[in-house]
Protein backbone atom coordinates (compact mmCIF):
# COMPACT_ATOMS: atom_id res chain seq x y z
CA UNK A 1 0.00 0.00 0.00
CA UNK A 2 0.99 3.10 -0.84
CA UNK A 3 0.20 6.59 1.17
CA UNK A 4 0.81 9.88 -0.53
CA UNK A 5 0.59 13.37 1.19
CA UNK A 6 1.62 16.75 0.27
CA UNK A 7 3.63 19.51 2.66
CA UNK A 8 5.20 22.32 2.65
CA UNK A 9 8.49 22.94 2.91
CA UNK A 10 8.88 23.34 6.85
CA UNK A 11 10.33 21.91 9.83
CA UNK A 12 7.11 19.70 9.86
CA UNK A 13 8.06 17.50 7.14
CA UNK A 14 11.18 16.58 8.64
CA UNK A 15 9.78 15.91 12.21
CA UNK A 16 6.91 13.48 10.44
CA UNK A 17 9.54 11.76 8.55
CA UNK A 18 11.56 11.32 11.59
CA UNK A 19 8.91 9.88 13.43
CA UNK A 20 7.65 7.50 10.69
CA UNK A 21 11.27 6.08 11.24
CA UNK A 22 11.09 6.11 14.64
CA UNK A 23 7.38 3.54 14.19
CA UNK A 24 9.57 1.47 12.11
CA UNK A 25 8.97 2.60 8.23
CA UNK A 26 12.58 2.23 6.65
CA UNK A 27 14.26 5.21 4.42
CA UNK A 28 14.10 3.45 1.75
CA UNK A 29 10.04 3.09 1.73
CA UNK A 30 10.10 7.18 2.19
CA UNK A 31 10.54 9.25 -0.86
CA UNK A 32 9.99 12.73 -0.79
CA UNK A 33 9.83 15.24 -4.32
CA UNK A 34 9.98 19.02 -4.04
CA UNK A 35 7.55 20.63 -6.50
CA UNK A 36 9.14 23.21 -8.43
CA UNK A 37 8.60 26.77 -7.78
CA UNK A 38 6.86 29.35 -10.92
CA UNK A 39 9.72 30.47 -12.77
CA UNK A 40 7.60 33.03 -15.10
CA UNK A 41 5.62 35.76 -13.77
CA UNK A 42 1.89 36.22 -13.65
CA UNK A 43 0.13 38.05 -16.45
CA UNK A 44 -1.82 40.79 -15.52
CA UNK A 45 -4.40 40.76 -18.67
CA UNK A 46 -6.17 37.98 -18.77
CA UNK A 47 -7.29 36.12 -21.66
CA UNK A 48 -10.17 33.93 -23.44
CA UNK A 49 -8.56 31.14 -22.15
CA UNK A 50 -7.19 31.70 -18.60
CA UNK A 51 -8.84 34.41 -15.57
CA UNK A 52 -6.90 34.74 -12.47
CA UNK A 53 -10.02 36.17 -10.97
CA UNK A 54 -8.33 40.01 -10.40
CA UNK A 55 -10.69 42.67 -12.02
CA UNK A 56 -8.65 45.71 -13.30
CA UNK A 57 -11.72 47.47 -13.66
CA UNK A 58 -13.95 47.52 -10.72
CA UNK A 59 -12.33 50.91 -8.84
CA UNK A 60 -12.57 52.50 -12.06
CA UNK A 61 -16.29 51.46 -12.10
CA UNK A 62 -16.72 52.93 -8.92
CA UNK A 63 -14.94 55.89 -9.71
CA UNK A 64 -16.46 56.60 -12.62
CA UNK A 65 -20.00 56.78 -11.49
CA UNK A 66 -18.64 59.07 -8.54
CA UNK A 67 -17.15 61.71 -11.05
CA UNK A 68 -20.21 61.34 -13.49
CA UNK A 69 -22.62 62.38 -10.72
CA UNK A 70 -20.30 65.43 -9.85
CA UNK A 71 -19.45 66.20 -13.46
CA UNK A 72 -23.23 66.55 -14.17
CA UNK A 73 -24.27 68.58 -11.53
CA UNK A 74 -21.29 71.19 -12.61
CA UNK A 75 -21.88 70.78 -16.25
CA UNK A 76 -24.99 72.46 -15.27
CA UNK A 77 -23.06 76.00 -14.85
CA UNK A 78 -20.52 74.79 -18.11
CA UNK A 79 -20.99 75.75 -21.78
CA UNK A 80 -21.25 71.93 -22.92
CA UNK A 81 -24.10 70.78 -20.45
CA UNK A 82 -24.52 68.13 -17.80
CA UNK A 83 -24.47 65.31 -20.13
CA UNK A 84 -21.17 66.11 -22.16
CA UNK A 85 -19.36 66.58 -18.98
CA UNK A 86 -21.00 63.91 -17.28
CA UNK A 87 -19.59 61.62 -19.91
CA UNK A 88 -16.44 63.12 -19.76
CA UNK A 89 -15.53 63.32 -15.81
CA UNK A 90 -16.82 59.35 -16.06
CA UNK A 91 -14.20 58.43 -18.39
CA UNK A 92 -11.50 60.36 -16.36
CA UNK A 93 -12.80 58.76 -12.98
CA UNK A 94 -12.63 55.26 -15.20
CA UNK A 95 -8.93 55.97 -16.37
CA UNK A 96 -7.62 57.25 -12.69
CA UNK A 97 -9.29 54.66 -11.28
CA UNK A 98 -8.00 51.88 -13.64
CA UNK A 99 -4.25 53.04 -13.16
CA UNK A 100 -4.62 53.46 -9.42
CA UNK A 101 -5.45 49.05 -9.72
CA UNK A 102 -3.51 48.55 -12.48
CA UNK A 103 -0.58 50.20 -9.94
CA UNK A 104 -1.89 48.26 -7.14
CA UNK A 105 -1.11 44.99 -9.18
CA UNK A 106 1.96 45.61 -10.43
CA UNK A 107 3.69 47.52 -7.44
CA UNK A 108 1.99 46.48 -4.30
CA UNK A 109 0.79 43.23 -4.77
CA UNK A 110 3.82 41.92 -5.88
CA UNK A 111 6.21 42.96 -3.45
CA UNK A 112 3.80 41.00 -1.27
CA UNK A 113 4.19 38.28 -3.29
CA UNK A 114 8.14 38.37 -2.96
CA UNK A 115 8.14 39.48 0.95
CA UNK A 116 5.35 36.16 1.61
CA UNK A 117 7.83 33.90 -0.14
CA UNK A 118 5.76 31.34 -1.64
CA UNK A 119 7.48 27.70 -1.24
CA UNK A 120 6.87 24.95 -3.79
CA UNK A 121 5.27 21.95 -1.60
CA UNK A 122 6.92 18.60 -0.96
CA UNK A 123 5.12 15.31 -1.77
CA UNK A 124 5.62 12.48 0.53
CA UNK A 125 4.89 8.78 -0.88
CA UNK A 126 5.52 6.00 1.39
CA UNK A 127 5.22 2.40 0.78
CA UNK A 128 3.97 0.54 3.76
CA UNK A 129 1.64 -2.91 4.96
CA UNK A 130 -2.46 -2.26 5.29
CA UNK A 131 -1.95 -2.77 8.76
CA UNK A 132 0.32 0.43 9.26
CA UNK A 133 -2.12 2.66 7.03
CA UNK A 134 -3.76 3.89 10.00
CA UNK A 135 -0.90 4.81 12.24
CA UNK A 136 1.09 6.43 9.35
CA UNK A 137 -2.39 8.76 8.05
CA UNK A 138 -2.76 10.09 11.94
CA UNK A 139 1.06 10.69 12.12
CA UNK A 140 0.96 12.68 8.39
CA UNK A 141 -2.15 14.24 10.09
CA UNK A 142 -0.91 15.53 13.48
CA UNK A 143 2.56 16.99 11.55
CA UNK A 144 0.02 19.57 9.19
CA UNK A 145 -0.23 17.73 5.62
CA UNK A 146 -1.85 19.49 3.50
CA UNK A 147 -3.27 16.41 1.95
CA UNK A 148 -3.04 12.09 2.40
CA UNK A 149 -4.41 9.84 0.40
CA UNK A 150 -4.05 6.09 0.16
CA UNK A 151 -3.73 3.71 -2.58
CA UNK A 152 -4.38 -0.25 -2.53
Amino acid sequence: MQLFSTFECTGFLEMAVSTLEKKGIQKENIFAVPLDNRTEDRKIFDSLHRSDGTSLIDIGMGIATAFAVIGASIGFELAWGPIYWGLISAFVGFVLGFIIRLFMELVVKKNKRVLKGKHSEVILIIDCEESQAALIEDILWKHFALGVAKVK
